[in-house]
């Protein structure tokens, strides 16, 4: 293999003594765990499109032999791909324990450099052709996640010993990893065609998502404390600044071709921007029109979008780092522009100048972004992401005006919905592992890539993260539904059981029953009426279960009068009668169910035979059992309980204000937040049931311990109105502030 390129293979390291092994500290073995855990995903999601990409080769094979050699491809991955991917992760775990050094390293060639005739012919055209695919990976993932390499390079090189600036120390370099790769890869017996759609897919699925595990590692270096304030002020390269130009004259015609085509806006829209406009008019009032002053130079749409389209789509001394530390990236787009117009020149020797149509555009996207950067409804690493977008923002507005006035464009509605989708989001520790933040951070990295002055590329994104939402959706919903049951259920059954101990406990207050009989209604009994409450037939299984209590209460009661003891002789054989029935039922203790029925007639019989006035003297009446049972004082903290519930009556109708399906925040005493979202009312029981965006139940609260929640500040209802549509109402309520 080409040793030009870069790439570094486990096995030139493993007898080094720059490789030997170190104590990894748990920060470090937390990133360990996170970037193989991230990359054996990442892998997965390669190996299955390499499968489907060779079966639609095969499928399109213009010969048996080309649909055989294919499908052979195809089997050889599938039996080792198992193997390779463990192969894989083996190794990126090793890059820890024994860190290759810099100082060993060959710096990848300049990709404009001509290679030597000597050093291509001792290279067979196979592995050439792999290794030009292998160095593309690394110069493209180098150049695009500089800043964050950078950072997380010298982070390493203070964590690993005898490491210098010299000799520097990362893990998880591009050339680590894709050589980690090529190495594992090894032992597919493939042909080099199929090789490089093996590689394609790892560069497409593992390289240009390395991002994520780089701002993750970044993220726990700087909790960890390792060099937390560093900040790469690096430049981005030329190519990467030219991917966002476009040619102008074709940009504006198809935004023509667009503007033509969709739809108008809500009359409602139109209405609220030509407010915002005039208000903005109202600013300027007493100074003439630009257009009249012979000293400036007004920059029309064409130039000023030419101007635009130069400007990059994220300002060079912003670092990817900044992401992961949940920073947003604040751009004063005003001074932006006005430095690309001082560094302009007209022909005519004029100061150039903005229309006032244009300047208001730009003053509506600062004060969106600076909305969007205050909005508390969006949770912090979502709104770190959406803030990224100023600059592409503000070229769509100068290129499509009614960004503002229709509620439909497709910017505006990709914004929207990336920040409804994100309200339920919350920080954890597998945040590269979700799929929702993956996918809005691909979104954004695409905008900054690819957007060239093209408005289809949001409606092509905005198409796209539909059909994500909805197939997230659909599984959240499935098991959100499922929760709501369960919770239901288990509610239910949690109110019967206290509802039967409650009854079982107030009837055995007020008798004194033998033990044998005690422990067959409490322990037997319970079960029949448990039952029976679940059942929801209170007329007639429910009634019946009590009555039963309420007669073999009775029949253990001594009677002195005639007609009472006739009852007994009456009652007793059916109240066995449907004992036994009831507790066969419930499949109580049925060992020894006959030997307790015998122990229950020889109570009844006892109690039937025993000298009423004998048993009266002896058992306290119910008056007795009233004195004798002290007087429970009221507690400070009841109290305090008491003067809370009253305070909390206020906040009691905010709660009932909360709709089913509505978002909110619960701040717990540690400090830790959490959003959720209100799933079920269960009002047989006051239970308020959360669940988060997954659809897993989170919390459970009554309606009371809400309200002290939200008097405590603890509880805070989230927003889930459209993003931009709330930004206008709030730029429209500070411009008419300060117009009054």
């Amino acid at each position: 293999m080409n040793k030009q390129s870069g790439i570094h293979y486990l096995h030139e390291h493993k007898d080094s003594g720059a490789g030997a092994a170190v104590a990894l500290p748990q920060e470090v073995a937390r990133i360990r765990d996170t970037v193989v855990a991230g990359l054996g995903d990442l892998l997965q999601g390669a190996f299955d499109a390499v499968d489907d990409s060779l079966f639609e080769l095969a499928n399109n094979a213009r010969s048996n032999n080309e649909q055989n050699r294919y499908f052979e491809a195809m089997r050889e991955i599938r039996i080792k791909r198992k193997g390779v991917e463990k192969h894989f992760q083996t190794a990126v775990a090793h890059l820890f324990s024994h860190p290759p050094r810099s100082s060993a390293a060959v710096p990848p060639p300049d990709r404009n450099s001509q290679q030597t005739a000597d050093s291509l012919s001792l290279v067979h055209n196979d592995d050439l052709e792999e290794q030009v695919a292998l160095n593309a990976m690394v110069a493209k993932s180098r150049a695009y996640f500089q800043g964050p390499l950078i950072q997380l390079q010298t982070r390493f090189s203070v964590i690993y010993p005898d490491a210098t600036e010299e000799d520097s120390v990362n893990p998880i370099a591009p050339e680590h990893l894709c050589g980690a790769f090529a190495e594992a890869a090894q032992a597919l017996e493939i042909q080099i065609r199929e090789r490089l759609i093996v590689l394609k897919q790892f560069d497409r699925y593992v390289v240009s998502n390395l991002g994520m595990l780089l701002d993750e590692a970044n993220r726990i270096l700087i909790q960890a404390g390792v060099i937390p304030n560093f900040r790469y002020h690096g430049k981005t390269g030329e190519q990467a600044r030219q991917k966002g130009r476009g040619d102008p004259a074709q940009t504006r015609e198809n935004n023509a071709d667009y503007n033509s085509q969709s739809q108008s806006g809500s009359p409602g829209d139109e209405a609220l921007f030509e407010q915002i406009k005039q208000l903005l008019a109202q600013q300027r009032s007493g100074h003439p029109p630009r257009s009249a002053d012979p000293g400036l130079h007004v920059v029309g749409d064409t130039e000023l979008l030419q101007l635009l389209t130069s400007l990059p789509q994220e300002p060079a001394n912003y670092s990817t780092g900044n992401l992961s530390a949940g920073e947003p990236l604040v751009v004063d787009l005003r001074s932006v522009v006005q430095h690309l117009l001082r560094n302009t020149s007209s022909s005519d020797g004029k100061k150039p100048a903005l229309n006032e149509m244009d300047e208001d555009l730009i003053n509506l996207v600062s004060m969106l972004f600076e909305f969007i950067l205050d909005d508390y409804n969006l949770s912090a690493p979502i709104q770190v992401l959406i803030s990224r977008l100023q600059i592409p923002i503000l070229k769509v507005v100068i290129r499509d005006k009614t960004f503002f006035s229709k509620a439909n464009h497709p910017a505006r509605k990709l914004l929207n919905a990336l920040a409804r989708a994100g309200i339920g989001w919350s920080a954890s520790d597998e945040k590269t592992r979700d799929k929702l933040y993956e996918q809005i951070h691909t979104i954004v990295l695409r905008i900054l890539n690819e957007f060239d002055g093209d408005i289809e590329l949001f409606d092509k994104l905005s198409e796209e993260f539909d059909q994500f939402l909805s197939r997230e959706n659909r599984k959240s919903s499935l098991v959100e539904q499922r929760t709501r049951e369960s919770e239901r259920g288990r509610i239910k059954s949690q109110q019967a059981q206290e509802t039967v101990d409650q009854l079982l406990q107030e009837k055995l207050a007020k008798q004194r029953v033998p033990d044998s009989i005690r422990e067959i209604l409490l322990q037997g009994w319970s079960r029949v009426m448990f039952l029976a409450y679940l059942r929801n037939d209170v007329e007639h299984r429910w009634n019946e279960s009590v009555r039963v209590v309420d007669d073999l209460i009775w029949c253990l009661h001594p009677h002195l009068e005639d007609d009472e003891r006739d009852q007994w002789v009456r009652v007793v054989p059916g109240l066995l009668k449907s004992l036994r029935a009831g507790l066969e039922e419930v499949s109580y203790n049925s060992t020894r169910l006959d030997e307790m029925m015998g122990e229950l007639k020889h109570e009844l019989t006892e109690a039937f035979r025993t000298h009423a006035l004998a048993e009266a003297r002896d058992t306290p009446t119910e008056t007795e059992l009233e004195t004798e049972m002290p007087e429970v004082q009221q507690t400070a903290i009841e109290r305090q309980q008491e003067l809370e519930d009253t305070a909390v009556a206020d906040y009691v109708t905010q709660v009932d204000a909360i709709d089913v399906g509505s978002w909110v925040e619960f701040n717990l005493v540690n400090g830790t937040r959490f959003r959720c979202k209100l799933s079920a009312i269960i009002e047989e029981a006051d239970c308020f049931v959360f669940v988060n965006r997954m659809g897993l139940k989170v919390i459970e609260k009554t309606r009371i311990e809400l309200a002290h929640e939200m008097r405590r500040g603890r509880l805070t209802t989230l927003e889930q109105g459209a993003l931009v549509d709330r930004a206008l109402d709030a730029v429209m309520g500070s411009l008419r502030r300060n117009a009054g």
